[in-house]
């Protein structure tokens, strides 16, 4: 599933419906390491922007490769008690949401960040930061797991 998701805040989120996140996955960990914010019902994202981002959503059977373009690399476990993932920016209503159906159950999610051009739609040129694309990798797991940086990007980002 390709995205552009409105990042406000710099930030989005992969949730299940049920749940709200509340960002307490905000850690100085999370912060300065991981670039992703881990709750029990979600994973925020990071972004290089306040912006709209370019993002992709995909479900494997397993792990797959390592993205080799991506700067920064870190995985989190996701549970989707409901079946249904939420992807959406801070600020977006209901309506704006983008939904995905999955298999109930745990999964483990790979954030993968990729260097690339503006998204394919309007966004704001005034806006400081990188463009990335945030490729997002789910697959099943049965055993939950910590949080791991595969691959650490550069510890400090304009903004």
């Amino acid at each position: 599933m390709h995205l552009v998701v409105h990042a406000d805040q710099r930030q989005f989120s992969v949730r299940d419906s049920a749940s709200r996140l509340t960002g307490s996955g905000w850690t100085p960990a999370a912060v300065e390491l991981h670039r992703i914010g881990v709750e029990s019902g979600g994973i925020a994202i990071a972004t290089a922007r306040s912006d709209l981002v370019e993002s992709s959503l995909t479900v494997l059977s397993s792990a797959p490769p390592v993205l080799a373009g991506a700067e920064h690399v870190v995985e989190a476990d996701l549970a989707v008690p409901s079946g249904s993932l939420v992807v959406s920016g801070p600020a977006d209503y209901p309506s704006q949401e983008q939904v995905l159906r999955v298999e109930p159950g745990r999964y483990r999610a790979r954030v993968s960040y990729v260097p690339a051009g503006p998204p394919p739609a309007t966004w704001n040129e005034h806006e400081f930061g990188e463009h990335y694309r945030y490729v997002v990798e789910l697959w099943p797991v049965s055993s939950a797991s910590e949080v791991t940086v595969l691959r650490q990007g550069a510890a400090v980002w304009d903004g």
